[in-house]
């Protein structure tokens, strides 16, 4: 199973959460960011469907897999203000 971190970050004159260099949306406080860190995490962990997906690659083959709505990541968020 794969591990997700949120990290709480000052960005762009307020705050954010990334992930993996990927910085949310900029909030007022770091109370806001951290909720929405905290919100996001646990939307990751919810179990979605299992469903067929359809994506080509880089060299232009097309590839058919089962995504399974159960194999959800491990996800916490780390807050060092």
């Amino acid at each position: 199973m794969s591990h997700i971190t949120y990290k709480i970050v000052q960005h762009d004159g307020g705050w954010a959460y990334t992930v993996d260099g990927v910085f949310s949306e900029t909030f007022a406080s770091h109370t806001a960011a951290l909720t929405a860190a905290r919100h996001a995490a646990k939307e990751q962990r919810t179990p979605g469907r299992t469903e067929m997906i359809e994506y080509e690659t880089a060299d232009g083959k097309w590839h058919t897999e089962t995504a399974s709505g159960s194999d959800r990541p491990e996800t916490d968020v780390e807050d060092n203000p």
